[in-house]
């Protein structure tokens, strides 16, 4: 279990792998789909696409010519049940979640607490 923690808990700590979370939220995409609102290679997408699928956090088939990546939906059940072990902690609601998501990736870098 640690080890599964451990891989969920580094793919959520780098920001454009959250974001390819949030836009998975709404559909399966295609990698050229997923690369496309950044500004790096799509070597450097497939990268993290990669760290999120190791930890199970997406899953990635091949129809025809095109890879598509798809949210795992329970794949946040382990480090939900893990934090909830604190007592601090209410369960994981990815309604919630999502909504998080959606207000950190808009939020403007010069609108943060110094």
């Amino acid at each position: 279990m640690t080890a599964d923690l451990d891989a969920t808990f580094a793919a959520l700590a780098d920001p454009t792998r959250r974001a390819i979370l949030s836009m998975l939220l709404e559909d399966d995409m295609a990698v050229t789909d997923v690369a496309a609102p950044f500004t790096m290679s799509l070597a450097a997408i497939s990268k993290h696409l990669q760290v999120l699928a190791d930890a199970k956090l997406i899953s990635q088939e091949k129809r025809g010519r095109v890879k598509w990546c798809k949210l795992e939906p329970d794949a946040l059940r382990g480090s939900s049940v893990w934090m909830q072990g604190f007592g601090q902690f209410e369960p994981v609601n990815l309604d919630a979640f999502e909504r998080f998501l959606a207000v950190e990736l808009n939020a403007d870098p010069d609108d943060s607490p110094s």
